[in-house]
């Protein structure tokens, strides 16, 4: 049985998700504390960790729903991006598709994969379990040690470490789609 949310707890989680994305889009948001959120959204701490233990599970959230819809897409949307064509188009599309993510939400995948936490979160292994069908279907070797190296350039922070370099989102989608062909025969 699906217990229905408070209305009192609905206007608490959107401003502490509102507060939180403002903060996080307003600097690092690795520099986002909890007090800082609960500060800016007007909520008790107590309120704010009652459904969120971290900072890391705010950015999570609102990350969220951005990543589902490319999940979708990449399970029943429209070629290349979606199924129907050959894995190395694919793999590219997949690539131009998370710089797009990345260019519109990487302070949000940045407070919540930042690091090591990056290969925690289901979003990451929908991308490696995605990238590893592609790399089988093409049959490329060794698919298994090629994954994560492939979805390397893809990390937060050399995302932003490379648009801090002046690399423009254009010129990132056409080394990666140069990587997607190399990596699949």
């Amino acid at each position: 049985m699906e217990t229905k949310e408070r209305a009192d707890a609905a206007r608490n989680r959107a401003k502490v998700l509102a507060a939180a994305a403002r903060l996080f889009a307003a600097g690092d948001p690795r520099a986002v504390t909890m007090e800082d959120i609960a500060r800016a959204a007007g909520v008790g701490r107590g309120t704010l960790y009652r459904r969120y233990p971290d900072v890391t599970s705010i950015a999570a959230a609102l990350l969220d729903e951005h990543e589902r819809l490319l999940q979708g897409e990449l399970l029943r949307g429209a070629p290349p991006l979606g199924p129907g064509a050959p894995p190395r188009e694919r793999l590219a599309a997949f690539f131009t598709a998370m710089i797009d993510l990345l260019e519109q939400h990487g302070h949000l995948v940045l407070g919540a994969e930042a690091g090591a936490k990056r290969f925690a979160v289901g979003a990451y292994g929908f991308w490696r379990a995605h990238v590893l069908a592609l790399l089988r279907e093409a049959g490329t070797p060794d698919p298994e040690a090629l994954a994560d190296a492939l979805l390397a350039p893809l990390a937060p922070e050399v995302f932003l470490h490379q648009r801090g370099q002046g690399l423009s989102t254009d010129r990132l989608k056409t080394a990666l789609t140069r990587l997607a062909h190399a990596a699949t025969p």
